[in-house]
């Protein structure tokens, strides 16, 4: 029945900020209706997964974690630097790729992820 996801909408502090943040930081084109439509590319995939209430993989009182797909990890850490992004979390390899994590300006965190 599910054909895919159809967006990922969330409320914000600040929006001009968090706009320019994620425009910004993460090179995502925010058009002038506050959002952006990225089309899935081959081998691109969308996961779907809860965790428990007290799984300490994202934080607790974070009800939601955005988690892009970035094409080379080691440049967009590169990018982060060079831009004065910190890490919210070091980089993490495991079977299911690379990871980092930051924080946007409302100090959610956004997982960054190359399989």
């Amino acid at each position: 029945m599910i054909k895919g996801f159809g967006g990922i909408f969330w409320r914000t502090k600040n929006l001009e900020e968090t706009k320019k943040w994620y425009s910004e930081v993460l090179k995502i084109e925010i058009e002038n209706w506050n959002g952006t439509v990225i089309k899935p590319q081959s081998g691109n995939e969308t996961i779907f997964s809860f965790f428990t209430e007290n799984d300490s993989y994202f934080p607790t009182e974070q009800q939601v974690m955005l988690n892009f797909q970035v094409y080379h990890l080691d440049e967009t850490i590169e990018h982060l630097e060079r831009i004065g992004v910190p890490l919210a979390k070091k980089k993490e390899a495991s079977e299911f790729g690379k990871f980092i994590w930051i924080e946007d300006p409302d100090g959610r965190l956004v997982e960054l992820w190359e399989k």
